[in-house]
C-alpha cells in the first residue's frame, strides 16, 4: 500500500476501484443463491455444511466464503436475551418488603429497581397530566384513596386551555416578544378548536417529564467528562453509537425491562435525548477561554464555584441549545414510543397511518408541527436571550409576566367556572373542547386526496412504475450483487486512503461485525436506499444551498425553511408520500430525500458564508467574475463545511429508511419493527440497531477524517464534537 500512496491521489481511488469491479466479477454468485424481485435471497438445500461456534450451530456453504461471510455473529442475540433474562430474574436476589402482602419477598435487584423506576415515572406523568387535565386524584399520591372518598373537594379538576395558552403566550412573550407570543396563542386555540387538546397534552406531559430529566443527566455527565479525560473516554464511543442508533432499537429491550406504558417510554426517551445535552454541554465548557477559567481561579472561587457561577454561567448559550435538541429528541421520541404504549398523538398519528385514513393523520400531524415548532422557537429564544445580570429593576419590572399569568389565571378559571352554566350539553368548551365536538378537516382532506389520486393516478403509477422498476430494482439488485469480500476491501481501502491505517481498522471493524452477522443483506439494501436518497439530497441540497447563497435574503429565507422542516418529526414526512404513492419504496424513497436535503442545504449555506469577506474583496479586486470567485474561492473553502452537510444528510436518510419500515420496506428497519413484537425480540432488534449505527460510523469515520484534514491544509480549526442536529 505504501507504493501505491507515492502514486497521485487520482490514481489511488481509480486503483481501489479496479480490485472493487475485479472482485465483483471474478466472485461468481453461487448456485444457492438467487434474486427474487431484486431481492436476494439462499434456495434451502439440505446439503449445506454445519460447524459450532461458540457454542451454536452455524448453517453455511464453505465454498461461499468469498461472496458472503459466515454469519459467525448469529449468537449475539441469543446471548443478549439471555443476559436479559438473567438480570432480570436470577441476578442478586434480594429480599424486599412487600406492602401487599406484609411480609419480605425475594427478587432481583433489577427487577426491583425497574419496578421502583416505573412507579416514580408514572407518578410524574400522571402528577402533570393531572394538573393540565385532570382525572386522576392528585392527592391520592400524598395520601391514600379512603381521604378521597371522605373528602371529594380534594380532586383536583385540571386546568382550562385557556389558562395554559395564556401561559405559553405570555412566557413566549418574555423570551422573545409579541410575534412568537401571537404564534403560541394561536397555536393552543387551533389545538383546542379542532379537539386535540387532551391527546396534546398528554404527549407535553410526556416531554415536561423527560426534558428536565434528560437535561439534568445530560448536564451532569457533560460536566464529569469536562474535568475527567477517563470519563470522557468511556462515554465518547456510546456517544457516538447512540447518534446513529435507530430509535426504534433502542424500543425494543425496553418492552423486557420496563414493559409498555409511558413510564417505558419515557425512560428510553432519556436515553435517546442524554448524549445531544452531553455533548453540547463538553462543546460548551471546552470553548471558554482560558482567561475566563484563570479569572475564576484568581478571584477566589472553590471547584464549585468555578462551575457554577463562573464556567456554566459563560457556557451558557451551548448548554441551552443543548436544551433545545433535549426538548426536539424528546418530541420526535414522544411519536415513535406510541409504539410501546405511549399516549397522546403519535398514538392518533399511528392509529390513522395504520387506517390508512389521511385526514385523520395530517390532523395529528400538524398539531405535532406545530408543537414541535413552538418549542424549538422557545427553547431557541431562551438560549439566545441575554441576561443582564446588572439591572436595577424594580419588583414590578422583575415579575410583571408572572402577574399578568396570575390574573391570566383567575380570568381562566372564572370563565370555565361560568361556561359550566352557559354550555347545557354537559361539555364545557372553556375548559377543554371534546374531540368529537371540536372543527374537524379530515373529510376535506379525505377528499382532496381522492381527488388528487383519481386526477392523476395514471402519471402517479406511471412515475411509480418506471422509478421502482428500472431505477430502484436495478439499483437494489447491483448492491446486493457485491460480494462481501470485495465489498470489505472497497471500505477498508478507502479508509486507508483517506485516513491510514487507524481509519482503515476502524471501517474494518465496523464493517465486519455487519458482515458476520445473519443480516448482511438486508444492511446492503438499507445502504442501497440510504445512498439513493443522499445522492437526490445532496444534488437538490447544494444547488439550493448554492442559489440562495447569492442573495442575502434568500439566503435567511431558506435557513428559515430549514429551521422549521427540521423540527417536523420524522413520522410526519411520511403522510403526503403514502397519500400519494401507496406504500412503496417510492414513498420511503421521498420521504428520505425530503428529510435528508434539510442539513444538504443548510451546511451548504452556512459554509459558504463562513468564507471571510476579505477574500471576496481581494478576489473581486483581481478581477474574477462571480463564477470563478464560487469555483476557485468559495467552493474549495466551504466544501469541508458541506462534507459535514453530508455526514447529517447520511444520518438523516439512514433514520429516514428505518422510519419507513412502517410502510413495508424490506431493509433492517423491518427486522427492528418485527422485534417490537417477538418476546424475544430484544437481543435481535438492539443487534440491527447496532448493524445501522455501525453504517453511519462508517461513513462518519471517513468524512470527518477527510474534513479533519482537508481543515488542516486549509488553516481552519477543526471541532472536535458536534451535535446529532445541525443546528449546533
Amino acid at each position: 500500500m505504501e507504493i501505491i500512496k507515492k502514486y497521485p491521489k487520482v490514481f489511488q481511488w481509480l486503483f481501489l476501484l479496479a480490485v472493487f469491479f475485479a472482485l465483483c466479477f471474478a466472485i461468481e454468485v453461487p448456485e444457492t443463491y438467487k434474486f427474487i424481485r431484486g431481492q436476494a435471497e439462499f434456495v434451502k438445500d439440505p446439503n449445506q455444511s454445519t460447524f459450532i461456534f461458540l457454542g451454536k450451530e452455524v448453517r453455511y456453504y464453505a465454498f461461499d466464503v468469498f461472496w458472503r461471510l459466515p454469519p459467525l455473529l448469529g449468537w449475539l442475540p441469543i446471548w443478549i436475551n439471555d443476559s436479559l433474562f438473567f438480570l432480570m430474574n436470577e441476578w442478586m436476589p434480594m429480599e424486599f418488603w412487600n406492602e401487599d402482602t406484609q411480609e419480605f419477598k425475594t427478587r432481583p435487584l433489577l427487577l426491583q429497581i425497574s419496578r421502583n423506576l416505573t412507579a416514580f415515572m408514572t407518578f410524574l406523568i400522571e402528577l402533570i397530566r393531572e394538573i393540565l387535565l385532570g382525572g386522576l386524584e392528585t392527592i391520592v399520591a400524598f395520601t391514600s384513596w379512603d381521604f378521597i372518598d371522605a373528602y371529594p373537594w380534594a380532586e383536583l379538576p385540571g386546568l382550562p386551555w385557556t389558562i395554559v395558552a395564556a401561559g405559553f403566550a405570555i412566557l413566549s412573550y418574555k423570551l422573545s416578544g409579541k410575534g412568537l407570543a401571537i404564534f403560541a396563542g394561536l397555536t393552543m386555540v387551533y389545538i383546542s378548536i379542532f379537539g386535540q387538546w387532551k391527546p396534546s397534552m398528554q404527549t407535553l406531559s410526556f416531554i415536561l417529564v423527560a426534558a428536565p430529566l434528560s437535561f439534568a443527566f445530560g448536564l451532569g455527565l457533560g460536566i464529569a467528562a469536562f474535568k475527567s479525560k477517563r470519563v470522557e473516554k468511556a462515554l465518547y464511543p456510546i456517544l457516538l453509537v447512540m447518534q446513529t442508533m435507530p430509535q426504534y432499537a433502542v424500543l425494543v429491550p425496553a418492552l423486557v425491562l420496563f414493559g409498555v406504558g409511558d413510564h417505558a417510554a419515557v425512560i428510553i426517551t432519556m436515553v435517546v435525548a442524554i448524549p445531544p445535552m452531553i455533548l453540547l454541554t463538553l462543546l460548551g465548557l471546552r470553548a471558554i477561554p482560558p482567561e475566563v477559567i484563570e479569572a475564576g481561579r484568581m478571584s477566589g472561587c472553590t471547584n464549585w464555584q468555578l462551575m457554577f457561577k463562573v464556567l456554566i454561567p459563560t457556557a451558557r448559550r451551548d448548554i441551552l441549545i443543548g436544551v433545545n435538541q433535549v426538548i426536539m429528541v424528546c418530541f420526535s421520541m414522544a411519536v415513535i414510543s406510541a409504539f410501546i404504549g405511549a399516549k397522546g398523538l403519535g398514538f392518533n398519528l399511528l392509529l390513522a397511518l395504520n387506517q390508512l385514513n389521511i385526514g385523520l393523520a395530517l390532523e395529528a400531524g400538524l398539531c405535532i408541527s406545530l408543537i414541535a415548532i413552538l418549542l424549538d422557537k422557545m427553547s431557541l429564544a431562551w438560549a439566545n436571550k441575554q441576561i443582564d445580570y446588572f439591572g436595577n429593576l424594580t419588583f414590578y419590572e422583575r415579575n410583571k409576566n408572572l402577574i399578568f399569568f396570575g390574573g391570566a389565571f383567575i380570568v381562566g378559571i372564572l370563565l370555565a367556572y361560568l361556561g359550566s352554566f352557559y354550555f347545557k350539553e354537559g361539555f364545557n368548551y372553556l375548559f377543554e373542547v371534546p374531540h368529537n365536538k371540536g372543527i374537524s378537516t379530515a373529510d376535506f382532506w379525505n377528499k382532496g386526496v381522492d381527488w388528487i389520486f383519481e386526477t392523476f393516478f395514471v402519471y402517479i403509477k406511471a412515475f411509480n412504475t418506471w422509478l421502482i422498476q428500472d431505477v430502484l430494482q436495478p439499483m437494489r439488485a447491483l448492491y446486493l450483487r457485491m460480494p462481501a469480500v470485495a465489498t470489505l476491501v472497497l471500505v477498508v481501502g478507502a479508509g486507508y486512503l483517506i485516513g491510514g491505517i487507524r481509519s482503515a481498522l476502524v471501517v474494518c471493524t465496523l464493517t465486519l461485525f455487519i458482515a458476520l452477522s445473519p443480516w448482511w443483506d438486508r444492511a446492503l439494501v438499507t445502504t442501497y436506499m440510504a445512498t439513493f436518497g443522499v445522492i437526490i439530497s445532496c444534488i437538490i441540497g447544494f444547488t439550493v444551498g448554492t442559489l440562495c447563497f447569492q442573495n442575502k435574503n434568500s439566503a435567511k429565507f431558506m435557513l428559515g425553511v430549514c429551521d422549521i422542516f427540521q423540527t417536523f418529526p420524522s413520522f410526519v414526512y411520511l403522510i403526503p408520500v403514502m397519500m400519494l404513492f401507496g406504500i412503496t419504496d417510492t414513498s420511503v424513497l421521498i420521504a428520505v430525500i425530503v428529510y435528508a436535503t434539510i442539513p444538504a442545504t443548510r451546511y451548504t449555506i452556512e459554509g459558504l458564508r463562513s468564507v471571510p469577506a476579505g477574500l471576496h474583496d481581494a478576489a473581486t479586486m483581481s478581477g474574477v467574475n462571480k463564477f470563478q470567485r464560487l469555483t476557485k474561492i468559495e467552493f474549495p473553502l466551504a466544501f469541508p463545511h458541506m462534507m459535514l452537510g453530508l455526514n447529517q444528510t447520511i444520518v438523516f436518510a439512514l433514520f429516514m429508511v428505518i422510519i419507513g419500515a412502517f410502510i413495508g420496506t424490506e431493509d433492517l428497519g423491518q427486522y427492528i419493527l418485527k422485534a417490537l413484537s417477538d418476546k424475544n425480540g430484544a437481543g435481535i432488534g438492539l443487534t440491527l440497531g447496532i448493524c445501522v449505527a455501525f453504517i453511519g460510523l462508517i461513513f462518519d469515520n471517513l468524512i470527518r477524517t477527510y474534513v479533519g484534514k482537508r481543515k488542516k491544509h486549509l488553516g481552519i480549526d477543526c471541532l472536535l464534537y458536534t451535535s446529532p442536529s445541525p443546528r449546533d
